[in-house]
């Protein structure tokens, strides 16, 4: 488990997070959603244990995670930022190697860290793509090759910043079902959505941020009423089951 525990940061003169809490179960996917400027990528930021908070505490698995080695931070959380940098025009195998960086070290690539790179690969499907070279990909597919990356490092977590973003909707149906998968494997998932279709789609715990404080959480249905819904973002929406599971319509402005 990940356990936040009253969050603060404050960024320049803005308060960005004003005592967050929250707890995050493995097994289980979890999205934070708001409207923007809502503090969601830097609480994932403190979650992944890359920004330390101003006050508050985050533990995993009752322990500091602040605490922790990078190294041993590294090996069992795995972060994929909003906005992804690839610097070097390198092979996209390459590339996804880097992921097993927390257990090679300067080492080379052992026969399981290349299984593990393999296995990754496969996963988020970009075998296709294993010979390109990262800087000729779109934006979409150097997407999808960031998460085969996170993923070679077989994290026990994946904590991921707007996932879905840049993908056509086959390869949002293909991250989320991987989600599901991770999920389903044990791992814990958590990632900031704009997409609150998509939460109640996949997410089995909501998060609701609104000016860095938690407006709401819990299971998706209760986390995203149109009553909540309209108080986070000013809008009016209606929640229905369709044929393929519960639906939010955003009607318009409240």
């Amino acid at each position: 488990m990940i356990a936040a525990t009253n969050i603060s940061v404050r960024l320049g003169d803005r308060q960005v997070l004003a005592g967050v809490s929250a707890s995050f179960a493995a097994g289980a996917i979890t999205a934070i959603v708001g409207p923007n400027g809502a503090g969601k990528s830097t609480l994932l930021s403190v979650l992944a244990g890359l920004r330390r908070p101003d006050r508050g505490k985050v533990e995993l698995d009752g322990a500091d995670l602040h605490g922790l080695a990078p190294r041993a931070r590294a090996q069992c959380l795995a972060f994929l930022p909003q906005i992804p940098e690839v610097a070097w025009g390198i092979e996209v195998r390459t590339l996804v190697a880097l992921g097993r960086t927390p257990f090679t070290g300067a080492r080379g690539l052992s026969a399981e860290d290349e299984a593990a790179v393999d296995r990754a690969i496969a996963t988020a499907r970009v075998g296709n793509l294993a010979h390109r070279n990262v800087l000729t990909l779109s934006g979409g597919e150097r997407a999808r090759v960031l998460l085969a990356r996170a993923l070679a490092g077989e994290p026990r977590w994946l904590l991921a910043d707007e996932p879905l973003t840049g993908l056509d909707p086959g390869h949002q149906l293909d991250a989320a079902d991987l989600m599901l998968g991770l999920a389903a494997e044990g791992k814990g998932v958590i990632v900031t959505l704009h997409d609150l279709h998509m939460a109640l789609r996949i997410a089995s715990q909501v998060i609701v941020l609104t000016d860095g404080r938690v407006a709401a959480a819990g299971p998706a249905r209760a986390a995203l009423t149109p009553e909540i819904l309209r108080a986070a973002y000013g809008v009016e929406s209606r929640m229905w089951d369709g044929e393929h599971g519960p639906v939010i319509e955003v009607i318009g402005r409240g």
